[in-house]
């Protein structure tokens, strides 16, 4: 096959879906753009226990893989946001003087959500990486500087997927022949 030598190339996209309920079970819809993707990177690892007896090694175990994972944004999108982070948004008044305000209490604890990155590929198709149960156990950031463009960042664990029909699947990646959108 021609893909199995794919080279994907940049990010054109990205989409984090929240879940419908906390067990995570359920994705939600529509999935939520995170704008101007600039990163979607991810590591796995995995730790191992070791047994020794008799002055030497005479087993090892893995306990499981883990993945951490990091994103960056040019800007923000506040339902993406929320959908990382928790909250709540409350929209009031009418074009043009609309207002629109994302809140955080300290009660609030972040969701699980799906996070989609989407690669062009140099065949000319593309390359979806999906971590199926991420939850933002890291950071939130965001910088405003003189001279410069608000960039946010979030990064986390992804666990297991708990879907019907991706149950403990970790992540997947996804070679499209022909481009697919996010949906």
């Amino acid at each position: 096959m021609p893909w199995d030598n794919a080279l994907p190339f940049g990010i054109r996209d990205s989409k984090v879906t929240p879940y419908t309920t906390s067990a995570a079970a359920t994705l939600g819809t529509p999935s939520v753009d995170s704008p101007n993707a600039r990163t979607l990177s991810f590591s796995e690892a995995e730790d191992y226990e070791e047994l020794r007896g008799d002055d030497k090694v005479v087993a090892i175990v893995g306990l499981g893989a883990a993945v951490e994972w990091e994103m960056e944004n040019g800007g923000v999108s506040v339902p993406a946001y929320k959908t990382m982070n928790g909250g709540t948004i409350v929209t009031s008044g009418t074009t043009p003087a609309q207002v629109t305000t994302y809140t955080k209490k300290v009660t609030d604890i972040r969701p699980y959500f799906k996070a989609e990155g989407q690669s062009m590929s140099d065949l000319g198709g593309d390359f979806h990486v999906n971590l199926l149960k991420c939850r933002a156990s890291g950071s939130m950031e965001g910088e405003l500087a003189d001279g410069s463009f608000w960039l946010t960042g979030a990064s986390g664990a992804a666990l297991p997927a708990t879907l019907t029909g991706k149950v403990d699947v970790l992540y997947e990646f996804v070679l499209n022949e022909t481009a697919v959108a996010i949906t």
